[in-house]
Parts: C-alpha cells; sequence; structure tokens
C-alpha cells in the first residue's frame, strides 16, 4: 500500500472541506447523530453540524463524544500496550447509554485513523451498546430499532491546524502545499 497523501491545511480549509463534503455526507446517509471520537473529531462534529441543521426546522444533530486511547499511556497499562490496544477512556456508559443510539443514523468522525483501529474499535463498542439494549426490546421490534452506522474516511492525510504548535509555521507550510497543488484538492473535495 502507498504512502498517503499529505495535506496541509488552515482552518479556513478544513471548514471549507467539510462544506464540501456535507452534501455527500447528507444526501448518501442522512445521520441524525454524530458520534465525535476526541479530541480531533470535537472540531469537525461541530462544524459539520452547522452545515446539516435542517433549515426549514432549525434542528441540529446531537453529538455524542467519546473518547479513546491508542498512543497514550494509561493507568493500568504498560510501555508494549501503547501504540497496540485500544482503551475506552471517557464513553458515558450507563444502563442506558446504547438506548439513545437506538434506531438512530449514526456518523462516526474523527480526524485522523491512519491504522483504522480507532474506528474499528468505536464501532464495534457502540455495536455491543446497541446490541445489549436491542436484547432488552421484544423481538418484534429490534428490527425496527437497529442503528445503522457510518464512517467517512479519506485516503488522504490531513495536517490539522489544531495539531501545529506553530500556527503561523502551519499555515505558511499550508498556504506553500496549496501553491504545489494549484489549490486542486480544496476546490474540488
Amino acid at each position: 500500500m502507498s504512502e498517503p497523501v499529505h495535506l496541509w491545511a488552515t482552518y479556513n480549509d478544513i471548514h471549507n472541506i467539510i462544506r464540501a463534503t456535507a452534501d455527500k455526507i447528507a444526501s448518501e446517509f442522512k445521520p441524525d447523530m454524530f458520534v465525535a471520537i476526541g479530541g480531533g473529531g470535537f472540531l469537525p462534529a461541530r462544524v459539520l453540524r452547522t452545515f446539516l441543521k435542517d433549515p426549514s426546522t432549525a434542528k441540529t444533530i446531537p453529538i455524542k463524544a467519546i473518547g479513546l486511547s491508542l498512543y497514550e499511556p494509561l493507568p493500568g497499562t504498560t510501555a508494549e500496550q501503547c501504540g497496540t490496544e485500544m482503551a475506552m477512556i471517557v464513553l458515558n456508559r450507563g444502563p442506558d447509554s446504547g438506548k439513545t443510539l437506538l434506531g438512530r443514523r449514526v456518523l462516526i468522525i474523527d480526524d485522523v485513523d491512519a491504522t483504522r483501529k480507532t474506528l474499528q474499535y468505536a464501532l464495534s463498542e457502540l455495536q455491543k451498546d446497541v446490541e445489549s439494549e436491542l436484547q432488552s426490546l421484544p423481538e418484534s421490534e429490534r428490527d425496527s430499532k437497529r442503528t445503522q452506522f457510518a464512517i467517512f474516511v479519506s485516503i488522504i492525510r490531513i495536517e490539522y491546524p489544531w495539531q501545529a504548535i506553530d500556527i503561523e509555521e502551519h499555515d505558511r507550510l499550508a498556504k506553500e502545499d496549496k501553491e504545489k497543488r494549484n489549490d486542486v484538492f480544496c476546490s474540488s473535495v
């Protein structure tokens, strides 16, 4: 598999990329709930929510937040586990946690998933929550309450501004990158 293309993007670029992607998401999936994986999925989820707001009702899509850790050492984990084993660090898991997902069209959002481990783990855990709740329903109601999940993932590796220590340097690199590409990517997403 070849190395993914890297794209340096400013905050404005990200906003425009999300806007360009929103129509596709709305037409192909029509989510009625977002699950944002923290911390990188929070900003894209919030911006996407603006573009998918129903203009006739002003209704916005609710955002459920979860936190996962693959690369950070956590209490009770070893150095060997860091980078190889996923750990749930935040999730509102109470007796009714799966109920909020029942019958929904859930779009899982993260900024980067280089290994696909984060999204795979998040989807697996969310599906477990839903299946647990479905088991408490009469069998005749389960199919209508089944949750549909979607994940939209790009093959392009975006260098996000919120990961930069020096934002001016990041924006300079983004400008250089745009000039090299003749801004083809951002205008054709």
